[in-house]
């Protein structure tokens, strides 16, 4: 078994920028800041859904269940996005 890569976190607190942008719900006009929901854009989450990679997002839970193809399609993208080609030269 290989040891599992370094995460690389500055990438992901990129990725959950990104995503809040995406769920952008106000904009004040006159001072220009912005809110953004906490929660993943509902047409993405449907999509992941109708893909057969989570259980249905409709309801109250704020949690969904992964399939098990989502799951591994879940992990596969997390370390193929996140893992540090190398370690850090403090890490070395």
């Amino acid at each position: 078994m290989h040891p599992e890569p370094a995460i690389d976190s500055d990438r992901i607190d990129d990725a959950v920028l990104a995503l809040l942008f995406l769920g952008l719900c106000e904009r004040d006009r006159f001072t220009g800041a912005a809110r953004a929901w906490k929660t993943f854009d509902w047409g993405a989450m449907d999509r992941l859904y109708e893909k057969g990679l989570i259980d249905s997002p409709r309801g109250k839970a704020k949690s969904v269940w992964f399939t098990d193809e989502g799951l591994k399609r879940a992990e596969a993208l997390f370390y193929k996005l996140f893992a540090r080609a190398e370690a850090p030269a403090s890490e070395a």
